[in-house]
């Protein structure tokens, strides 16, 4: 994400919080245009407020296509400034509403410059800014204020993520393991044939700690992101540090150990220089093009091949990984289980394992989990009719048919069947 000076941001500020905003500029007619929509659209009350004295035709009734019409109103508004709205319950940009005054906003306008041809648009406003600039960056950019200890962390854990990423970050049902593995198994694929496959996780592949934050901050908990407050944020990071191994200043992350801003910014990830060209730092774009200016880094070695080719040795692999659990297949029919054999399971929970487990499994998720007599107490109230329908068509945070849109409606009423029968 892009960063913006400070004497910039400083200066759009003043801009769009001024006392007077003056509006000059030539507007193009459009298709369905009226002198009233035009005037509209320029954010004025009125063609007087407007400046708009004549148009081309000479009739201000008559206002042709490709007319290109004059304005040089000005309005005054109240001082504001940036920051001191209140917020509403559908605001956009970052939660900050800009009202409207005397026909203009006052820290978040419309853009009125002329539409034909090429512009650059406007000068941002401090908000705007504020409201897109939210990364975390590994110098310490972005981190929020706020604590959290290991042990807060492993009780956040255990109701929001392990459903999906498993006890201790060890993996889940399709969800990406976070803690465990080894570096050396990072070049498994070209050194060590016959090796486990590479294990990318938090401690063994990531190199800033600022990407675990950030991630868990904008994409976390899966059913309802940027929940966590800030504390919490901590905690959650501090526990996977922890479970990961990684120590602060030689210290190991016990369970009374609280994270902070501070200390997080002294946090050196395991393979913080495992990629390159690097890319962080004052130095990173020269880098990167010193990087690709030696094409031997990308495989470029040699005189391509213009005509005549086909006499070039080909380079094959020599070393492929089969110890892979599972093992490579190109099958995708699962395991056959004999009707009636003992734990053979029916269609209908095989359905709901694949489409619906996810978030029934647990209350992590916020729905009625699977076997809490209660809480489907309450679903089953509403009556089987609407239970289905709302399986069906989607219902608050549960998309339809769970996701699965390949399911029939006649199978999606078995899975609820299913988990009706389990739950009571």
């Amino acid at each position: 994400m892009f960063k913006l000076n400070s004497k910039l941001i400083a200066a759009s500020a003043a801009l769009a919080l001024s006392s007077t905003l003056a509006f000059a500029g030539t507007y193009t007619v459009q298709p369905g245009d009226t002198l009233a929509k035009i005037v509209s659209k320029l954010g004025f009350s009125s063609a007087t407020a407007a400046g708009i004295t004549a148009v081309p035709s000479g009739n201000m009734n008559v206002i042709r296509v490709g007319d290109r019409i004059e304005y040089t109103g000005e309005a005054s508004v109240a001082p504001s400034t940036a920051g001191v709205y209140n917020a509403t319950k559908n605001a956009l940009d970052g939660g900050v509403t800009y009202p409207r005054a005397n026909g203009v906003e006052t820290a978040y306008r419309y853009n009125t410059q002329d539409m034909s041809g090429i512009n650059n648009g406007r000068v941002p406003t401090a908000n705007e800014l504020k409201a897109w600039d939210t990364d975390m960056m590994p110098d310490g950019t972005g981190y929020p204020d706020g604590q959290g200890s290991v042990e807060e962390g492993d009780e956040l854990y255990e109701t929001q993520c392990a459903s999906c990423h498993g006890e201790f970050g060890a993996g889940g049902k399709g969800y990406p393991t976070l803690s465990g593995g080894s570096m050396k198994s990072l070049k498994n694929q070209r050194t060590c044939p016959g090796k486990d496959a590479p294990k990318r996780t938090i401690g063994t592949y990531w190199p800033q700690v600022s990407t675990l934050i950030w991630y868990i901050r904008d994409a976390m908990p899966y059913a309802h992101p940027k929940s966590f407050t800030n504390d919490q944020l901590y905690a959650v990071t501090a526990y996977l540090l922890a479970q990961n191994e990684i120590t602060i200043d030689g210290q190991e992350l016990e369970d009374e150990y609280v994270l902070n801003r501070e200390k997080l910014m002294k946090v050196v990830m395991p393979n913080h220089d495992g990629f390159f060209p690097k890319i962080d730092g004052p130095n990173g774009i020269e880098n990167v093009r010193a990087f690709f200016k030696d094409r031997k880094n990308y495989g470029a070695v040699g005189i391509r091949c213009m005509s005549n080719c086909g006499k070039e040795s080909v380079m094959r692999i020599k070393n492929e990984i089969t110890a892979v659990v599972p093992a490579y297949s190109t099958v995708r029919d699962l395991p056959k289980v004999e009707a009636g054999a003992v734990g053979a399971k029916s269609q209908a929970e095989k359905d709901y394992d694949t489409s619906c487990s996810l978030c029934h499994k647990t209350d992590a998720m916020g729905a009625p989990p699977v076997g809490d007599k209660d809480a489907w107490a309450t679903v089953i109230k509403q009556g089987m009719d609407v239970v289905n329908d709302h399986a069906i068509k989607g219902f608050a945070g549960m998309p339809p048919k769970g996701g699965n849109m390949d399911l029939t409606d006649q199978q999606v009423k078995d899975i609820v069947k299913f988990m009706v029968e389990s739950s009571k």
